[in-house]
């Protein structure tokens, strides 16, 4: 856009928006807006301070008038981030239009209180660029406590007190803080925690009121409640719900729990139709259908969630107003509601493009009553979260931590077997991981990572080197490992050898260029080389566009990867003697994951770095010297995983099929054109002898329950199939007085079974419903899997196992250090933790992958041991270095919960997180905490914490 030369035009004008578009036009200084002609009529505004003003409106005047009133009485220019709120004749709390006169909206102005709050929530308060903007939100979410609306545990709320505190009263009195306490309520339970919050007000001594908005914001942000506001709603089975609308999309709550998110990328439409919410999916072949509803209370409270979602997206998602919609002509369809407004990027765009004159203004509850002028820079006096007096990440991000978070019991690290004089015999305490030069000190741990870049992108830029390395070591187990071994046999087939061959073999070689110019990257970056490190070498957007357009010059071999592994299928099924090897391969420490899994690896590393892309996109301004190359490099790769995404899906399920195939015994035909894989996981079957675990694996076209055979694999012995051509579903807990029971009604049988948890149990009727709908569409209602003679089990995959239970998990002996560790499969630590997964979770797994520095706790003494970990395929790995050929050990995660410690586990570090499963904890601490987060984010895709619920949304991919 364009913006003219001409001074004294507005905001608005100078934007290119229309006068009666409803854009804010203030900027401090200026005279209130002009007002049609007509009577005055006054209206009361409640301010975020509690105080009431007055304000003179025209009978016509728009809805925009008395909110640019209210901005410019505040001297506000940020404004577009907060809203007019009031009780309409229903009771109902809704948002003053903008574009429509006010008194058409509001019947009884004598009558109505309107109060100015926030609106729209961003992700990162440092958006936000004026200190009475973040004022505002501090006192917003000074509100959001006292009336219980954010939900956190209490040493979050604490600490949020005690910045409010800080900023209101000043340093720490001991008198003059209690007091103060005595006469002020921040907190509904405000007593219990009371000397928590003097605790933590002690340590902010001489930390200013903006510093204290700063820091208030900092953990705010990071609440899975922080700007939620809840919709009560119903799904189609009637369970109780709440919707809410966030920055990323569509939300689902069960009571303060998200259980469910529908981001902005992949819905299609947002509508209502009478008190039905709806939300339609884009196109995805691996949902079940693409429309999702909900119910409300009536039509007026869907409309009214509604246009909240729509003003959500606007503002966050598009670059500037949307334009008015043209007036029909004969007849008008749906609503005509639109945003109106600055969206977030024309806010930030025009506040760091224009010379505003920073004006003091007054904290009503401070003893500090105005601003410096003089601070024009806020962040420059900002101490950094390692800094700060109690700022530290560590005592920051219990906000993300579950509500009213328990302490475990005494921590036990990595089971039991574990006294000091045998810590050696754990899968992480061996004596190749224990030597002393393995152990960093943390004197040395600090000063190191001082010395590197803290800026946001150099981490993900990190995450792309870390993710890079791990992604070559699994091309070299195609190109080097498993190529050497095929090489030597004259049974493997010439055809399938040249074919993996000439499509891997280029793939591999690239990717060895790619990963040198991004370590080279990040030396410069980080310093270590003579280059300057200033300037261009702190970016790496570049670096990828280029590669990622030289990657685009591959498609056509990673188009025949699909191709490489059904004909090693096929060669597998002709010859026993190539299933064989094949098998053997997969029994080397090397070959850590299914192979399968290893030829769909350059496909999954599309996700990848379109994830890398979009998150450092998301990071930078417009106006950063990296963002135009990021912007280009995600514009290629989403072009390509467009191009490649049907291929991949596909993969996933035919690999999946293959995988189930060798755990199974006694099945005919599991792989065959059409079938997909749904779910898989231990439910209770109802019998003669009460209750016994099975194991239950659902298809498009039939339901099967397995239990564990006694062969040397322990594979799953198939007991029975229900067709789901013409099954139903009965909820039958009452009737049986089984917790978590339904019965399955198939034309032959039926069967009774419970979850583990009411959990559990929606994810399987969800899914088992979408699959009999799935069903009752295939040409073939009668499939029959069941393999007519168990002489077949001769031909299954004789490949060795270890016993899975929990306790051998944490055995003396690592799990990848035994052979035939490729029992420690998804289907038997589902098993043994009495859980499922679903294709949803697996495809999630797919681009949830990780790999980096971890340094890990010994559980009896405060030192920590450095070890390279990847985390793919719901599990860890761990190394000794990035350079090491295969795990060391591992640790299955499903079943297992991520938070962060307590305070009283004393572990006095930052950026740590707790992994624990009934007396199993283990700790590990990351080196920043973008890291950090990173590891939280991919470890819960793959923990019990994780919602796994309302299969329908493949991937988040925002």
């Amino acid at each position: 856009m364009v913006e003219p030369t001409d001074r004294s035009s507005t905001a608005g004008q100078r934007l290119g928006a229309p006068e009666s578009f409803g854009v804010s036009t203030l900027e401090p200084g200026l005279r209130p807006p002009t007002q049609p002609p007509g009577k005055l009529v006054s209206i009361r505004v409640q301010m975020l301070d509690d105080t009431q003003e007055v304000f003179q409106i025209s009978q016509r005047s728009p809805g925009k008038v008395l909110f640019d009133l209210v901005c410019a009485h505040l001297n506000l220019t940020e404004g577009d981030y907060f809203g007019l709120e009031y009780q309409d004749q229903r009771k109902m709390t809704v948002w003053l239009d903008l574009l429509k006169p006010t008194l058409k909206q509001i019947r009884r102005p004598k009558n109505t209180i309107l109060r100015f709050v926030v609106k729209f929530f961003p992700p990162d308060h440092t958006q936000l660029m004026e200190e009475l903007t973040r004022y505002l939100f501090a006192l917003q979410i000074k509100h959001d406590l006292a009336c219980g609306r954010l939900i956190c545990n209490d040493t979050s709320a604490a600490l949020m007190v005690s910045h409010i505190i800080q900023s209101e009263i000043g340093d720490f009195d001991d008198t003059q803080s209690w007091q103060h306490l005595l006469h002020n309520k921040y907190l509904p339970d405000q007593d219990a925690i009371r000397d928590k919050i003097t605790d933590c007000h002690r340590k902010h001594v001489g930390q200013t009121p903006a510093e204290s908005d700063y820091q208030l914001l900092e953990i705010a942000r990071r609440l899975e409640m922080y700007g939620i506001r809840l919709h009560p709603a119903k799904d189609r089975e009637g369970i109780k719900l709440n919707l809410a609308v966030a920055h990323t999309g569509v939300l689902v709550f069960q009571g303060y729990t998200k259980i469910n998110a529908f981001n902005w990328s992949k819905i299609r439409k947002l509508s209502f139709k009478r008190k039905r919410f709806l939300i339609k999916l884009r196109a995805d072949p691996n949902s079940h259908h693409d429309t999702l509803e909900f119910a409300m209370a009536s039509r007026d409270c869907c409309k009214i969630f509604w246009k909240i979602c729509v003003e959500y997206h606007a503002f966050f998602r598009l670059f500037e107003e949307p334009k008015p919609k043209p007036k029909p002509i004969l007849f008008t369809r749906g609503s005509s509601f639109r945003f109106s407004g600055r969206t977030q990027k024309q806010i930030i765009d025009y506040v760091k493009d224009s010379e505003l004159k920073k004006v003091p203004f007054e904290r009503k509850h401070s003893k500090i009553l105005s601003m410096p002028p003089q601070s024009s820079s806020f962040k420059s006096h900002i101490p950094s979260s390692g800094d700060s007096p109690l700022g530290s990440p560590h005592v920051v991000v219990n906000g993300n931590g579950p509500v009213n978070d328990q302490v475990m019991g005494s921590p036990s690290v990595l089971g039991p077997g574990q006294s000091p004089e045998r810590q050696q015999l754990s899968p992480l305490t061996s004596p190749l991981l224990t030597e002393a030069g393995y152990v960093r000190n943390d004197d040395e741990d600090e000063a190191r990572r001082k010395k590197f870049p803290t800026d946001k992108a150099y981490f993900i830029a990190k995450e792309l080197l870390t993710t890079e390395r791990t992604y070559l070591k699994d091309l070299q187990v195609i190109t080097e490992s498993f190529q050497s071994i095929v090489g030597k046999d004259e049974a493997f087939p010439d055809p399938v050898k040249n074919l993996i061959s000439a499509n891997y073999d280029p793939v591999y070689k690239f990717h060895q260029g790619f990963l040198k110019e991004v370590e080279q990257r990040l030396a410069q970056w980080e310093g270590r080389s003579n280059a300057h490190i200033k300037g261009d070498y702190q970016r790496i957007g570049d670096v990828l566009l280029k590669n990622i357009q030289g990657l685009r010059q591959l498609t056509i071999h990673l188009q025949k990867h699909s191709e490489c592994l059904v004909e090693l299928e096929r060669a597998c099924r002709t010859s026993r003697k190539v299933e064989t090897l094949c098998r053997e391969f997969e029994q080397q420490r090397v070959c850590y994951l299914p192979f399968n899994i290893f030829l769909l690896r350059p496909l999954h590393r599309l996700l990848h770095y379109k994830l890398i892309l979009e998150r450092l996109c998301k990071h930078y301004p417009p106006t950063h010297d990296d963002f135009r190359d990021c912007r280009a490099a995600l514009a290629d790769i989403s072009e390509m995983v467009l191009q490649l995404q049907g291929t991949m899906m596909k993969m996933e399920n035919f690999q999946k099929l293959l995988e189930l195939k060798k755990d199974l015994t006694g099945i005919d035909g599991l792989v065959i054109p059409g079938r997909e894989f749904i779910r898989l996981g231990c439910l209770s079957k109802l019998s003669g002898k009460g209750l016994q675990q099975r194991m239950f694996f659902l298809f498009s076209d039939s339901l099967i329950y397995t239990s564990r055979g006694m062969t040397p694999s322990n594979q799953f012995k198939v007991h029975g199939q229900l067709p789901l051509y013409g099954m139903t579903i009965r909820e039958s807990e009452e009737e049986w007085g089984v917790p978590h029971s339904f019965t399955l009604f198939g034309q032959r049988q039926s069967v009774v079974v419970a979850a583990s948890c009411a959990a559990e149990m929606e994810r399987w009727v969800e899914d088992i419903r979408l699959a009999i709908d799935l069903a009752e569409q295939s040409s073939s209602p009668d499939t029959d899997l069941l393999s007519s003679s168990l002489s077949e089990n001769s031909k299954s995959y004789q490949y060795r196992t270890l016993q899975e239970m929990e306790d051998e998990l944490c055995s003396s002996r690592s799990s990848l250090e035994r052979q035939g560790h490729r029992g420690n499969t998804t289907v038997h630590v589902c098993w043994h933790r009495n859980t499922s997964v679903s294709m949803v979770d697996f495809s999630v797994a797919v681009e949830n992958q990780l790999s980096g520095n971890l340094l890990r706790k010994f559980k009896n003494s405060n030192g920590w041991q450095k070890l390279w970990v990847v985390f793919t395929n719901f599990s860890l790995f761990f190394y000794k270095s990035h350079q090491d050929d295969y795990p060391l050990a591992s640790l299955p995660l499903l079943g297992y919960s991520v938070t962060v410690p307590s305070e009283s586990e004393n572990i006095h570090k930052d950026y740590v997180f707790k992994l624990h499963f009934k007396s199993h904890v283990y700790y590990f601490r990351s080196e920043s905490e973008y890291t950090f987060e990173r590891w939280m984010e991919v470890i819960r895709s793959a923990t019990c914490s994780a919602s796994r619920s309302l299969p329908s949304t493949r991937k988040d991919l925002y």
